[in-house]
């Protein structure tokens, strides 16, 4: 046993080929991962397997690889970029004498180090506790030690280990009830936000794909944006302002990653929730990677583990000034629907494209004419319906009432008459079957 080191930058890291994976950007990806957290890269240690090692993951001889070259430029820590188990981390600290993070850990302790917000830290808190509560058994020698010694302290006591972990079980419990209640106020209010039928937008993307400088080009704001993993974590909300769409508001949220931690995606579900209950997701595509598309796959998987995947979607290829040969607009499905917009957030090429895009992905193919009245005491309705731009004609009748011919999508109305008490108009078609049975 050892006593682990409690600091260190300078770091070895371990990236291995294993069947599936492409060796040469998930490598630059761990790089870029690594310096993101602030290590030091003395060397990048490579290798290929058919399957990880039970023990050590890398194998009893890469591991001794890794150890001599730890030894040699007295390296602080070992990053693997790969989900170790705790037992694998365990062993192999014991073997390379330093520490040793996996994949999950790196990207854990980036997030540590980005979160800005009080509910951002408390988001990465709790998945950094929920990791490191499998993980307690390690080089720390003193988890051994009984606690015991002293007047009241005498007898059999308490491991350190087993007071560590209930400490770590009682703090998760609490920041999982601060995060519940972040979670009702976010609810709420979407929920404010339904009730005034004001659409929500909100950007995915891979990590670095330009999120937040597009939401900046959008909104005409100034949130952080930088050219690194991860820039931002925490959730910002702001209006849109769309052709024919008369409110709207984009949610710009985390950026997602290969082999995001589930600790991390557990942590983070209400802000993720913004992407689940979005009324529209752009997913921001570097359209200069050249692994895009697999980028894209990646995103999608995460959009699945979190419900998201049946979100209607509008592709967003950005960074096309890094790519001459791309001119920006819109490319059309076989419906004649916006399927993808090519823009430049940073030279703001495009971006009138991507409005008329999204308020015609938001306004519905469905609108047909309907005739309702409206008393006099449903004044709000009146009000949302001149909002939606959907009212043709309007006649006053002789008890006050409002004669409305409106134009929209049945199923919006109907929820609108409801919510205000008022009958709605027959849906299409119900009016033929009433007179094909003969009722008049």
């Amino acid at each position: 046993m050892f006593e682990r080191p409690k600091s260190g930058q300078q770091a070895v890291l371990v990236h291995l080929e294993l069947p599936g994976a492409d060796y040469a950007s998930d490598r630059q990806e761990f790089i870029e991962l690594a310096h993101a957290a602030g290590a030091s890269v003395l060397s990048v240690i490579g290798g290929s397997r058919r399957q990880p090692d039970p023990g050590l993951f890398v194998g009893s001889g890469k591991a001794e690889e890794v150890a001599a070259s730890v030894a040699e430029q007295q390296a602080e820590l070992a990053i693997f970029n790969h989900d170790l188990s705790p037992s694998q981390e365990r062993n192999l600290e014991r073997l390379l004498k330093c520490r040793v993070v996996g994949r999950g850990g790196l990207i854990l302790d980036i997030f540590a180090q980005r979160a800005r917000s009080h509910e951002g830290k408390l988001q990465v808190e709790l998945a950094q506790l929920q990791h490191m509560s499998t993980r307690l058994v390690r080089g720390w020698t003193h988890l051994e030690r009984q606690r015991g010694g002293g007047i009241g302290l005498r007898g059999p006591g308490e491991t350190q280990l087993e007071l560590d972990r209930r400490m770590i079980r009682d703090r998760i419990a609490t920041l999982k009830r601060h995060l519940e209640a972040v979670r009702g106020r976010r609810a709420e209010n979407r929920r404010a936000r339904q009730r005034n039928e004001t659409p929500v937008v909100s950007l995915v993307g891979y990590t670095n794909a330009g999120k937040s400088s597009l939401f900046n080009a959008l909104t005409a704001d100034d949130s952080f944006a930088s050219r690194q993993l991860f820039a931002t974590l925490d959730t910002t909300i702001r209006k849109l302002s769309l052709p024919t769409v008369d409110q709207a508001v984009l949610a710009d949220t985390v950026g997602f990653i290969r082999d995001l931690p589930h600790d991390l995606v557990a942590a983070f579900r209400a802000t993720l929730e913004e992407a689940r209950e979005a009324d529209l997701l752009l997913h921001v595509i570097d359209v200069s990677d050249p692994e895009r598309m697999a980028r894209v796959e990646q995103v999608n998987e995460v959009l699945e583990a979190i419900g998201a995947d049946t979100v209607p979607t509008l592709q967003v290829f950005n960074k096309i000034d890094l790519q001459p040969d791309r001119l920006p607009g819109i490319e059309r499905d076989a419906q004649g629907r916006p399927h993808r917009v090519s823009v430049s957030a940073l030279s703001v090429t495009g971006i009138g494209a991507l409005r008329e895009a999204i308020a015609e992905r938001l306004t519905p193919d469905s609108h047909q004419a309907f005739s309702l009245r409206v008393p006099a005491r449903a004044g709000r309705l009146r009000a949302q319906l001149f909002a939606h731009r959907a009212v043709r004609a309007e006649v006053l009748d002789d008890q006050g009432a409002f004669q409305l011919q409106v134009e929209m999508d049945y199923p919006r109305l109907r929820g609108l008459c409801e919510a205000a008490g008022v009958t709605p108009p027959p849906a299409p078609g119900e009016v033929e079957d009433w007179e094909r049975e003969g009722v008049k």
